[in-house]
């Protein structure tokens, strides 16, 4: 049985493999066998934090594959309160064939993991969000043809998103660099964590958003502050206002260079509208290969890749 805790947990061939056969789902998405291929199983959706797209991709994802969903909130499970993580991961295990949480702890995750007898996916901690990185590439090779050789720049916050991107170009042949402001880069020991898999991988930090994005063939951005952060929200535009992604940035890249969000999008802080709205804006479709995504990445771990029924 495995896990799907962070991408990291993927090697390069799972992670090449996984790409693929999203592509080959979104291809053949009206397959008739397709939809048959998880008939009687159940996923099983753990949010803490709320969601519109990871929820709603999930749920169908399995139901387009034939199975179902169970939906529980945080006041439902009472994590903590009413139970412990290692408890609520062993009885739900028993009613479901995989689970996927999305939580403010990267430790609940792991956790979770740790006890349930059913794989687990992370749908979003505050460390990583593989969901998102995996069809980010997906979304990338679909428009450019290749990952390999690109140059994928992120501009803002070295957050949840930014690391999972950077253990793609870690299980990749692509370059990933970070344009933050001091302060709000990577960790050292994470970034050591890529290099531990990839001692070549090409991952590299700049403050100057200018310098970072010359040559880009992505430009990628998400909201200065995240869920949990509110607080923190005005002192963090302040921070964050010289690394917004305006027409200016993006002439800085190659031409016809991709714009990528994860979504919801703050117009006018982090994206200008001329940006986010222009053809080189690809957050529909990147939001939209979620589902093919994690559908492949569910029949992955339940071992149906590839299947026929």
């Amino acid at each position: 049985m495995r896990h799907f805790c962070s991408l990291l947990d993927l090697n390069r061939d799972e992670f090449a493999y996984l790409l693929d056969y999203s592509a080959e789902l979104k291809r053949d998405r009206e397959e008739p066998a397709q939809r048959s291929l998880l008939v009687g199983r159940v996923l099983g959706l753990m949010f803490e934090k709320p969601s519109m797209r990871t929820r709603v991709s999930f749920d169908a994802a399995i139901a387009h594959c034939g199975g179902s969903c169970i939906f529980l909130t945080a006041k439902e499970v009472g994590l903590g309160e009413r139970e412990s993580a290692k408890d609520f991961a062993r009885v739900v295990s028993q009613y479901i064939d995989v689970m996927a949480v999305r939580t403010f702890g990267h430790e609940l995750v792991l956790e979770l993991a740790k006890y349930a007898t059913c794989p687990v996916i992370n749908a979003l901690s505050d460390r990583e969000h593989p969901c998102q990185a995996l069809a980010d590439i997906c979304t990338v090779k679909e428009h450019l043809g290749t990952i390999q050789g690109k140059r994928v720049v992120f501009v803002g916050d070295g957050n949840n998103v930014a690391l999972s991107l950077a253990h793609a170009a870690a299980l990749s042949d692509f370059e990933f660099v970070l344009s933050a402001p001091k302060g709000y880069g990577f960790k050292k020991e994470v970034i050591e964590e890529c290099f531990k898999v990839n001692p070549k991988a090409k991952i590299s930090e700049f403050t100057d958003p200018a310098k970072a994005t010359k040559g880009a063939d992505v430009i990628y951005t998400d909201v200065w502050a995240s869920m949990g952060q509110e607080a923190e929200a005005a002192a963090r535009r302040e921070v964050f206002l010289p690394y917004q992604v305006n027409e200016t940035l993006m002439a800085k890249a190659k031409p016809g260079a991709l714009f990528m969000h994860c979504l919801p999008a703050h117009r006018g802080d982090e994206v200008t509208d001329g940006v986010i709205d222009s053809e080189q804006s690809v957050i529909i479709d990147q939001a939209g290969y979620r589902l093919h995504a994690q559908k492949g990445l569910i029949l992955w771990l339940l071992g149906m890749a590839g299947r026929k029924p």
